[in-house]
């Protein structure tokens, strides 16, 4: 897929992580390579992404995979597609890092059941305690996917630290101009969650790390973000 790309590998590469974490639009990053000369329209970089970001995202997910803690925080988010309101659900673990992502048109049991088994399947694990806000949806979802064996705990204050988490998705999307497909939305969501998981220097909640460190581990990664790429 990479040979059929009409720039070097690298440059898109750095187009998609551009794309994924900075706050800039399409038509902001076929301006910016202009300036180097590469010519493209903001179409090409909107078609990279469809072909790139699955690849990347995959590969991130089958990284962590067994990696997540068993004390799961789960909320949902709005994000507007096509001039309605969806539902993103997130999830993470004890020590902040990601457990999964999920966009519904609804947000209700089947949704949330959805959701679970999603993060199932890319854990590769089953939860201890899994914290959520009073939504009537969760507990017949949990009930349903994992028995009785889960300790579901109903605590928006526990949640905390998720809701503050939501701030980099959501940050990321608000200036854009929006969706127009939800399977569009799911994706970038998604790999944007992905790789900025994948990129956060400290391994838990509150941890301080040196800048010194944080930019050595940036560069590593980057590195590995690029080779997995690449692999794929």
């Amino acid at each position: 897929m990479l040979n059929r790309l009409q720039v070097p590998t690298d440059v898109a590469f750095l187009i998609l992580l551009w794309r994924l974490r900075l706050k800039l639009s399409l038509r902001d990053l076929a301006e910016i390579l202009l300036l180097r000369g590469l010519v493209f329209s903001h179409e090409a970089v909107r078609e990279w992404e469809a072909k790139l970001a699955p690849l990347l995202t995959n590969a991130l997910r089958h990284r962590r995979r067994g990696t997540a803690g068993r004390s799961w925080y789960v909320d949902e988010t709005y994000l507007k597609v096509g001039g309605r309101w969806c539902y993103l659900y997130r999830a993470i673990d004890s020590d902040g890092a990601l457990v999964d992502v999920y966009l519904s048109e609804h947000r209700d049991q089947v949704a949330a059941e959805r959701f679970f088994r999603s993060a199932v399947e890319v854990t590769g694990r089953t939860p201890d305690t899994i914290t959520t806000d009073k939504h009537a949806g969760y507990p017949p979802a949990i009930a349903e996917v994992f028995g009785n064996a889960i300790e579901h705990r109903t605590s928006k204050f526990k949640n905390n630290h998720l809701e503050q988490d939501h701030r980099g998705v959501k940050g990321r999307t608000r200036p854009m101009r929006g969706f127009q497909q939800l399977n569009n939305a799911h994706r970038f969501c998604r790999a944007h969650d992905e790789v900025r998981n994948f990129l956060r220097p400290a391994t838990g909640r509150n941890q301080h790390v040196p800048v010194a460190q944080r930019r050595a581990i940036h560069a590593e990664r980057v590195a590995a973000l690029r080779d997995m790429l690449a692999i794929a």
